[in-house]
């Protein structure tokens, strides 16, 4: 299977593991040759917080205000340079089940979401947003763990 477009999870608190994810979507994708979807799913309220703020106007593209969101901006800039084929996409809805229409709507061949540690007791469950992107892609998924 060639790997043509990747997809990028990105959630609203990935700093602590920017550049991991980075660093995994670059040695992925670089060699392949592959696009790489930086994609960011706002929820109903997180989207109408941030049409006001950034003074968009009612009904706002979300493609506009993801390329805008902070940690969309500082993956982007991690990944500067690196001669990938970046995009960036915005959805609203409820995040695993956006993450999933994301990945069927450009196609992804790969879908890196990130993730917390877990304590012992939690080690077996992911959060449900990667749960349901785990269990419902449309291609494989790889996890990427905070340190």
């Amino acid at each position: 299977m060639a790997l043509e477009t990747v997809l990028l999870a990105v959630g609203p608190n990935e700093d602590d593991r920017a550049e991991a994810l980075a660093d995994i979507v670059r040695d992925v994708a670089g060699p392949a040759g592959a696009a790489v979807v930086l994609g960011h799913v706002f929820t109903d309220q997180e989207f109408d917080d941030y049409t006001d703020r950034m003074d968009f106007d009612e009904g706002g593209d979300p493609d506009s205000i993801a390329r805008r969101h902070q940690t969309v901006k500082g993956l982007r800039d991690l990944l500067d340079g690196s001669g990938l084929d970046l995009t960036v996409r915005g959805a609203v809805g409820p995040r695993g089940e956006t993450i999933v229409d994301l990945a069927e709507d450009v196609d992804a061949d790969l879908v890196f979401v990130g993730g917390r540690k877990r304590r012992p007791s939690g080690k077996a469950v992911f959060g449900s947003t990667a749960q349901t992107v785990l269990l419902e892609a449309p291609c494989p998924v790889t996890f990427v763990r905070a340190d």
